[in-house]
Formats: structure tokens, C-alpha cells, sequence
């Protein structure tokens, strides 16, 4: 695939890897993960201030005029450091359904969540809901001009550190309907929020969120409060073409790192990495990741595509870079050793974040299925 970056695009990136490099080694990592808050409030500053949580946004709501691609860029890098820090959540998904609001939900959030000021969390999978998106008993009640939330968000990663919330809850109709759905912006303040946060296996954080008649205006609403699905799918492709070039930056230093110890580490008075058959695994290793680059560039790039165009690009991008993951990253700990999954092993640590971003908007078999639904219609449609 031939594709070239912009001279900012590269940029950003070249800024990015120096500062991760400098201020986000491994020990740091470990040692950030460790302690009470989880994360770095100065290094998402730093963020901010180089520009990258603006990179993403038009320069008509203040950002730098970029878009998918600028996120794809950052998100890759961050995936090379294991980054904590919730651009994902804040950028991607926070702003994503953010630009796509009003004028005066624009103003209101999107400029200090540019300059670094204001967190959010998107809270939508629920206890029974597994993948599906459509499938929730959160539920929205008219309540005069406004709304009245009630229900339970499970595992919202990054809601211990967010100052608001974007929430799907449906408003109508029965619970696995596809009308009837509509996104919220609420205060993770607000009266009526609860939430018990606890640390995840692959180092972040994520918080069980429960709301208990809460009341929000009706200037919370995004889009259509009847009809929000189709926005969440279209936020949530856009987060799992991000989600896929985290992978490919992780597999890629996962690679790497294999690589470097068969070098060093000796058996029989040979390196590992003179044996055939390893040589043979860390070939398909490095095939299988930058197969895995070839389709996020091209679910990035079908992002603006009709809706079945968009989301069998995101579906196979998934499909992808979750069998690909669960290569690498099984086949480094095997070349590792036990050893590999001890905490002060830094491969250990890739192997986790792989394994987990595989589960994140839907794992391999719920994103094979997808494609093959989406490809019936197409079939189905060209019979006509």
C-alpha cells in the first residue's frame, strides 16, 4: 500500500516517539500504573501542549485540522510506550461524538477538552449487553424539558480519571431495539452518579458507573435522543480504527523486543535466535504485523465511506489485528520463557495490552460475524 504521511503528520510523530522515549520508559510506566491516580495529569498537559489531543479536530472547533489519520499516528506511537493516558476515551470517542453536536456543545466542551482540561469516558457496554451496542436497559426518562437517567455502565476504562461522561441509554422501545437509543453528556458529578473503580490487567483504570435518576437538560442530548445508533456505530468504528493502530505499535516493539533477547539469550552456547524454527516464528511475527498495519491504514481511510463501507473495513481491521495480536503476542512469551510474564519483563506487559485490545468493541468472533451479516446485504442488495 503506498501512502505518505504529511509533513505535520510526521511531525507529531517524530515529537511524539522523542517524548515517550525520554519521559515514558518502562520502569516509569510501571511505576505510574502503580500509584494512586494511575496516570499522569502533567503528561496528558504535555500532550496537550504539543498539540496532540488538537491534531484530530477541524480547525472550525479549534483543532489543528487533521482527522482519523492524525489519531491513527498518535495512537500508534502510544501503543509503542504502552501509553495509559486516555486519548482513546477523551479524543477519539469524547470528541467524536462531540464534533458531531451542537454548536453550543461545541463550545461548551470542546475547547477544554483540546487544552487538556476536561477528561471524558464513554460509558456504554452493560452487564448483559456483551458487543452489542443496541442492547441496553440504561434508560432515559422524559423529565420536563430534560431527562432522568437510571442504570449500571460496566468496565468504563478511564472514568476514574474523567470529569464528564458520554452515556447511551435507551429512550424507547425494548431493549435490544435499534431505535430508540439516545447519547448523553453527564457530569460524572452530577447527583445521582456512583462509581467503584478498580485497576485493569493490562494497567489502566475502569470504573463500574451507576446512575440513579440523574438529571441532565435537555442540552445534553447529542443528535437525535430516538435515534442515536447509527452516530454510536459510526464514534465507535472510528475508535476501533484508533484501537487497531495501538496494536500495530505494540506488535511492532513486541517484535522488536523478541528479536533483541533471541540475540542475546543462549542455549547450549548458541543464541535462540540461530535455531530455525525460531527464525521461522519471528518471520510470521513480523508478516503478521505489518499485515496488520496494511488494514488499519485501510479502515482509517474508509472511515467517510457509506455506512456498510465503513463498518466491514473496521470489522475486518478488528478481525485482523486480533488474530494477529494473539500471534505475537503468544509467540514472544513463548520465546521468552516463563520469564515473560513476570512483572519487571516489559514483553509481559504488550502481551496483556494485546490480549485486551483484542475484547474492546468487540473480539474476533463478534467482528467476523459482523462482516459476514454486512456482506450478505451486500449480496443481497447487488441481487436486486
Amino acid at each position: 500500500m503506498d501512502f505518505n504521511f504529511t509533513e505535520e503528520q510526521t511531525m507529531i510523530r517524530d515529537s511524539l516517539a522523542r517524548l515517550i522515549r525520554e519521559q515514558y520508559d518502562f520502569d516509569t510506566r510501571r511505576k505510574v500504573v502503580a500509584s494512586k491516580e494511575g496516570w499522569r495529569p502533567k503528561m496528558w498537559a504535555q500532550f496537550a501542549e504539543l498539540g496532540l489531543l488538537a491534531a484530530p479536530f477541524s480547525e472550525e472547533d479549534g483543532g489543528l485540522g487533521g482527522g482519523p489519520i492524525d489519531a491513527m499516528v498518535v495512537m500508534e506511537e502510544f501503543g509503542k510506550g504502552l501509553v495509559v493516558e486516555p486519548f482513546l476515551q477523551t479524543v477519539v470517542l469524547g470528541g467524536g461524538f462531540l464534533k458531531r453536536g451542537s454548536d453550543a456543545q461545541k463550545a461548551e466542551h470542546l475547547a477544554p477538552l483540546i487544552a487538556g482540561e476536561r477528561v471524558f469516558a464513554f460509558a456504554y457496554a452493560e452487564p448483559k449487553g456483551r458487543y452489542n451496542l443496541a442492547d441496553l436497559e440504561t434508560t432515559a426518562k422524559k423529565d420536563g424539558a430534560g431527562w432522568k437517567i437510571s442504570g449500571h455502565k460496566a468496565v468504563v476504562v478511564g472514568a476514574p480519571w474523567a470529569s464528564h461522561l458520554i452515556v447511551t441509554a435507551r429512550t424507547a422501545g425494548g431493549r435490544r431495539d435499534t431505535k430508540g437509543i439516545g447519547v448523553f453528556i453527564v457530569a460524572k458529578d452530577a447527583k445521582g452518579v456512583t462509581t467503584r473503580d478498580y485497576p485493569t490487567v493490562d494497567g489502566r483504570r475502569a470504573s463500574e458507573v451507576h446512575f440513579d435518576n440523574v438529571s441532565v437538560g435537555a442540552d445534553a442530548v447529542i443528535g437525535d435522543a430516538g435515534n442515536g445508533l447509527p452516530l454510536i456505530e459510526r464514534v465507535t468504528d472510528e475508535a476501533i480504527a484508533a484501537l487497531c493502530a495501538e496494536a500495530c505499535g505494540a506488535m511492532k516493539v513486541a517484535q522488536n523486543m523478541t528479536v533483541e533477547y533471541s540475540r542475546q539469550r543462549k542455549q547450549f552456547g548458541t543464541p535462540i535466535g540461530k535455531f530455525q524454527v525460531l527464525q521461522h516464528k519471528m518471520v510470521d511475527m513480523f508478516m503478521e504485523a505489518e499485515q496488520s498495519v496494511s488494514m488499519t491504514y485501510m479502515a482509517t481511510l474508509k472511515l467517510d465511506e457509506d455506512d456498510v463501507t465503513r463498518k466491514k473495513a473496521a470489522s475486518a481491521a478488528k478481525v485482523r489485528i486480533g488474530q494477529a495480536g494473539r500471534f505475537v503476542g503468544q509467540n514472544a512469551i513463548q520465546i521468552h520463557g516463563g520469564m515473560g510474564m513476570t512483572d519487571e519483563l516489559a514483553i509481559g506487559h504488550y502481551f496483556k495490552r494485546l490480549t485486551i485490545i483484542d475484547s474492546e468493541f468487540g473480539n474476533v468472533d463478534h467482528h467476523l460475524k459482523r462482516y459476514t451479516d454486512l456482506s450478505a446485504v451486500d449480496v443481497a442488495v447487488a441481487a436486486e
